[in-house]
C-alpha cells in the first residue's frame, strides 16, 4: 500500500514501497545520516576536489580557490588563527563534497549488485528459429550475455538467468524479478498482451519460453540503473541551472563587494591616523585571510554545497521507489505537473469487477440467489466468477462446493461466446433434475426464452438501474425438469474504487493538480466511477488518438501533463507527455516512449512520483531560502569584528557580542562549514511537503527557513565563540 501524499516526512527505503522486502540490503534508507557511510563517502569527496570536477559548481570552486590562497598567505606569515582559518576552508570544500559523495554512494551497492546481475550470464541463443517451427530447424550456440544484439532469440528454462531485456515471443514462465524490482513474489510472463516484457538480469523459475532480445548494447534496463544510481548519466535540469546561475552571480556581488573592503581598509587606517595601530585590518597576510573568510561566509555556500546532493537524492528517491528515470529533468518535471491522466482500471479501481449484492425478483429469497450463483460460478475462473462465490460465502455463510466431489453435478465452464456459467445437476430419484445458469443478461435471458420461461418485468428494471448507475447485472437462472425456465435474481458488479483514492485525489486538488480518469467504459459508467472516486474529470470510450489530443490541449494551455501506460497504443501520449510512466510489465514500445518506467508496475505510484518531484523543488526552495536568511547573522558576526576598532560606532552591530575580532571570523567560518554536514541528512530526506497552495508554501518556507536561517546561526556562532576564545593565540 502506497503512503498517502504528504503525510510523512520521508521517502526512506524501507517505507518506499511494500513490495520493497528486506533482503534489498543495498538501498540506503533516507533517514539520520550515517557516520560510516560519511567515513565510506570520504575518499571520493577528496578526489572531487579536483577543480575539473569542481568547476561545474562555481560557488565551491570560489571557496577552494579561497582556501589555496589562504594556505599561501598563511605559509608566508603562519599564526593559530591563520591555520585555523586555512583548515576550516578546506574542510568547507571537502564536506560540500562529501554531500555530493554520499548522494552518489547510496546508490553504489546497489549498482554492484546490478552488475552481479549482467556479468558472467550465458545465453541459449537460436538460430534459424520461427514460431510454432518444428524442434530440430533451428541451432543453438552459447554466447555471453553481452554479446546479444536486438533481434537475436535465446531460449530460457527454469533456473536460467535471462541474458537481456526483451519480449517473451513464445511460451509462459514463472519469473523471479527480486533482483531488479525487490519484489519478492514472482510474475507471469506470457507470448502476447501486456505482460510479454522481461528485464534481464531476472531468472526464471518455471516452465519454458523463448525471449527476442531488444536492448542494444549498453542500453539494457540494468546499464541504466547502474549509470543512474551512480550519477554518471545524471545531467542538471533546467531548474538546477537556473539556482546554479542565481548562486554564480550573488557570488560574484559579493566578491566585488568584499574586494572593494581592501581599499576601505587602508582608507579607515589612514583616516585613523591618530591611533594608526587600532586598526582592525592592516595591510599584510591576516587581511587577505579575513577578505577571504568574509567571502566564504557571505557567498551561499551552504545551497552552493548541497544543491547537487539534493537533485541526486530526488532521483535515488525514485529508485528507492523502484522507479527508473531516465532523466533529471523528468523527476523536475513532475513536481510541476498540472494535469495527471490515470487508467480507470488497476488505478482507481481494484481492476475486476467485484460482486456486491445479490438481488432476487419475484418470492425468490436472497439465500435461494446466492445459492444457486454460486454453484453456477464455480466453474467460472474468471475475477468476476471468483468474486460471486467469495460474497455468497460472506453474506449467506455458503461454503465452497469442490466440483471434484459433486459427482452428480455437470459443470458449464465460462467462455467468451455464450457468456454464461453454470452447473447441471442430475436428477437422482427424489429430486428433479436442474439446471442453473449465470451470465450476461441478454444470454440467459434468451437461455430462459429458450427453456420455456419468459423475462419478468422486474428483472428488466434490476437489470436497467444496475447498468445506470455504471455496474454491470449478472441475470441468474434455473430450470427444474417438468417446468418452464425462470430468473432467480440478479448479481451486481461493479468496478470497486479502492480506498482512500477519494482522499488522495482531494489532495492532488489541493496542490493544484487536475486528476483526470482516462477508460474505455461507456459515458454514463465512467460518470459514476468518477464520480465515486472524486476525480476532476474524466475521458471515456478512449482511443490512443483521444490521449494524445487531450494531452495536446492540455499542454497548449500551458499546463504539464503526467500519465501512466502499458500497451503499445499507449506510446504516443507516453511520449507527449511530460512525465510518461511506463510499466515494467507493458511492451517494449510503452517503455521507449516513457521518461520514467515503474519496475513494480503499479499505475497508483504517479501519484507517488509527484509528490517526490515537488518534494524535490520545494527543498532546494528551503535550502536557498536558509543558506541565503543564514548570511545575515554571519554579516553581522564579521563585519563588525573588522571594522569596530575603526568605527567604534560599529560595535553596535556586534549583537551577539562575540569575545574578539579573531574569534568572531574563526567561530563564523567554522559554522559555515559545519552547517553543510548538519543539513546533508535534510537534502537527502527531502523537506516534509504537505499538499497546499503556492502561497503557503512560501509563507512556509519564510517562516521555518528563512526565520530558522538568521537564528541559528546566531546561535550556533556564538557557541563556538564561547569554545574558540580559549584556543592560544585568538
Amino acid at each position: 500500500m502506497t503512503t498517502p501524499i504528504g503525510t510523512e516526512d520521508t521517502v526512506s527505503a524501507p517505507a518506499a514501497t511494500a513490495s520493497a522486502p528486506a533482503t534489498r540490503q543495498d538501498r540506503v534508507g533516507g533517514g539520520l545520516l550515517d557516520p560510516r557511510q560519511l567515513w565510506r563517502s570520504l575518499p571520493d569527496a577528496l578526489r572531487k576536489l579536483d577543480p575539473r570536477t569542481l568547476w561545474r559548481n562555481p560557488v565551491m570552486l570560489i571557496v577552494e580557490i579561497g582556501a589555496v590562497f589562504t594556505t599561501v598567505l598563511t605559509l608566508a606569515e603562519p599564526s593559530v588563527f591563520a591555520w585555523l582559518i586555512t583548515g576550516w576552508l578546506w574542510l568547507t570544500v571537502i564536506f560540500a563534497n562529501l554531500a555530493e559523495a554520499v548522494a552518489e554512494g547510496r546508490g553504489k551497492a546497489q549498482a554492484a549488485s546490478l552488475r552481479k546481475a549482467r556479468t558472467d550470464t550465458v545465453a541459449r541463443r537460436l538460430s534459424g528459429w520461427q514460431p510454432h517451427a518444428a524442434p530440430g530447424t533451428w541451432t543453438e550456440d552459447q554466447v555471453a550475455a553481452p554479446q546479444l544484439r536486438p533481434g537475436d532469440v535465446v531460449v530460457c528454462e527454469a533456473g536460467d538467468v535471462i541474458p537481456g531485456d526483451g519480449d517473451v515471443v513464445e511460451g509462459i514462465a514463472s519469473v523471479d524479478e527480486s533482483a531488479i524490482t525487490g519484489e519478492s513474489a514472482p510474475v507471469i510472463r506470457e507470448s502476447g498482451g501486456d505482460r510479454s516484457a522481461v528485464t534481464g538480469g531476472t531468472r526464471v523459475l518455471s516452465d519454458r519460453i523463448v525471449v527476442t532480445i531488444t536492448q542494444k548494447p549498453g542500453e539494457s534496463f540494468i546499464d541504466r540503473m547502474i549509470a543512474l544510481v551512480e550519477g554518471a548519466a545524471r545531467q542538471k535540469t533546467p531548474n538546477e541551472i537556473a539556482l546554479n546561475i542565481l548562486l554564480a552571480a550573488l557570488t560574484i556581488i559579493f566578491l566585488l563587494s568584499v574586494v572593494t573592503l581592501q581599499p576601505m581598509a587602508i582608507y579607515a587606517k589612514t583616516f585613523n591616523a591618530a591611533a594608526p595601530d587600532t586598526a582592525a585590518i592592516d595591510a599584510g597576510g591576516v587581511t587577505g585571510v579575513v577578505l577571504i573568510s568574509l567571502l566564504v561566509c557571505l557567498i551561499p555556500t551552504t545551497i552552493g554545497a548541497l544543491l547537487s546532493a539534493i537533485g541526486i537524492a530526488g532521483m535515488d528517491r525514485l529508485v528507492q521507489r523502484n522507479v527508473l528515470a531516465m532523466s533529471g529533468r523528468a523527476v523536475e518535471a513532475a513536481g510541476d505537473v498540472n494535469t495527471l491522466l490515470l487508467d480507470k482500471t488497476g488505478t482507481i479501481t481494484l481492476g475486476n469487477r467485484q460482486a456486491t449484492e445479490f438481488l432476487p425478483v419475484d418470492e425468490v429469497t436472497p439465500l435461494v440467489v446466492a445459492d444457486a450463483a454460486q454453484l453456477s460460478s464455480l466453474a467460472d475462473e474468471t475475477p468476476e466468477g471468483r468474486s460471486v462465490v467469495v460474497l455468497a460465502k460472506n453474506e449467506h455463510g455458503l461454503r465452497e462446493r469442490e466440483p471434484g466431489l459433486m459427482t452428480h453435478a455437470t459443470f458449464v465452464p465460462f467462455t467468451a461466446q455464450t457468456r454464461m456459467s453454470g452447473v447441471d445437476l442430475a436428477a437422482n430419484g427424489i429430486i428433479a433434475g436442474r439446471r442453473i445458469r449465470k451470465g450476461a443478461a441478454a444470454a440467459v435471458m434468451k437461455w430462459v426464452r429458450d427453456n420455456g420461461g419468459h423475462p419478468t418485468v422486474q428483472v428488466g428494471e434490476i437489470v436497467d438501474a444496475i447498468s445506470g448507475s455504471g455496474g454491470t447485472p449478472l441475470v441468474v437462472a434455473e430450470h427444474v425438469d417438468g417446468h418452464p425456465a425462470r430468473p432467480l435474481g440478479v448479481i451486481h458488479l461493479k468496478d470497486v474504487v479502492k480506498t482512500g483514492m477519494r482522499e488522495r485525489f482531494d489532495q492532488m486538488r489541493r496542490m493544484g493538480i487536475r486528476t483526470v480518469m482516462i477508460t474505455g467504459d461507456n459515458p454514463r459508467t465512467a460518470k459514476a466511477i468518477a464520480d465515486e472516486a472524486g476525480v476532476d474529470d474524466f475521458l471515456a470510450e478512449a482511443t490512443p488518438e483521444d490521449k494524445l489530443a487531450l494531452i495536446r490541449r492540455e499542454q497548449e494551455g500551458g499546463r504539464l501533463v503526467a500519465m501512466t501506460g502499458d500497451g503499445t497504443n499507449d506510446a504516443p501520449a507516453l511520449a507527449q507527455a511530460d512525465v510518461g510512466v511506463a510499466m515494467n510489465t507493458g511492451t517494449s514500445a510503452a517503455k521507449e516512449a516513457g521518461n520514467m518506467v515503474d519496475l513494480d508496475s503499479d499505475p497508483t505510484k504517479l501519484i507517488d512520483i509527484v509528490q517526490i518531484g515537488k518534494q524535490l523543488l520545494i527543498t532546494r526552495g528551503a535550502l536557498t531560502t536558509f543558506s541565503i536568511a543564514n548570511d545575515i547573522a554571519k554579516y553581522f558576526a564579521i563585519i563588525p569584528a573588522m571594522f569596530a576598532a575603526v568605527y567604534p560606532s560599529l560595535d553596535r552591530l556586534n549583537i551577539m557580542r562575540l569575545n574578539s575580532p579573531e574569534s568572531a571570523i574563526l567561530s563564523a567560518v567554522i559554522f559555515n562549514a559545519l552547517v553543510i554536514i548538519a543539513l546533508i541528512p535534510l537534502a537527502l530526506r527531502g523537506v516534509r511537503y504537505r499538499p497546499s497552495s503556492a502561497s503557503t508554501l512560501l509563507a512556509r518556507n519564510l517562516w521555518v527557513y528563512g526565520l530558522g536561517g538568521v537564528l541559528v546561526p546566531f546561535a550556533g556562532i556564538k557557541l563556538i565563540d564561547l569554545l574558540v576564545q580559549f584556543l592560544p593565540g585568538i
